[in-house]
C-alpha cells in the first residue's frame, strides 16, 4: 500500500461509533487498526486518514478537545457518487449537513464542477464529499 504525502489523524470522541460511520455510511476501507490505542487507517477511493480514540495527551492537542473537533477545516474527499452517499445517510437516519450543491470552481481559465454535499462524523469533523461534474 502506497501512503498519500499528507494523512490527517483524527482524534475521536467514540472510536466504535466512528469506525462504524466511516465503514458502514461513507464506505471507507477498513486497511488495519490496533487496539491500544484504538486506532484504524482507513481509506476511501484513493483518499486515506487515520481515526484514533481521543486519549487526552496534551503532547498532540494545541488546546482541550471539545465537541465538535475539527473547527476551522473541512475535509474534501473525492467521491464518484455523491448520491450514494446521501442514500446511505438517509437509509442510516444520519443527516447532511449541507444538501447537494453544484459548484464550479476556477482553475486559470477553466471551470471546474463538482457536485458537493456535506456531513459532519460523530465527532464533528466536516467531510464535504466532491464529484466532479465535468469542465467549462
Amino acid at each position: 500500500m502506497r501512503f498519500n504525502n499528507i494523512l490527517p489523524e483524527l482524534y475521536v470522541i467514540d472510536f466504535h461509533k466512528s469506525l462504524y460511520f466511516y465503514t458502514n455510511i461513507p464506505g471507507f476501507k477498513l486497511e488495519y487498526e490496533r487496539k491500544d490505542p484504538l486506532f484504524a487507517f482507513l481509506s476511501y477511493q484513493g483518499s486515506q486518514l487515520m481515526i484514533q480514540q481521543d486519549d487526552n495527551d496534551e503532547e498532540w492537542h494545541n488546546g482541550k478537545p471539545e465537541y465538535p473537533y475539527g473547527r476551522g477545516i473541512n475535509f474534501q474527499i473525492e467521491t464518484d457518487n455523491v448520491q450514494k452517499i446521501i442514500d446511505t445517510l438517509a437509509q442510516n437516519n444520519y443527516p447532511l449537513k449541507k444538501g447537494i450543491k453544484d459548484s464550479y470552481y476556477k482553475v486559470k481559465k477553466t471551470l471546474h464542477g463538482c457536485r458537493e454535499i456535506l456531513v459532519m462524523d460523530p465527532s464533528g469533523y466536516l467531510l464535504r464529499f466532491s464529484q466532479g461534474i465535468g469542465k467549462k
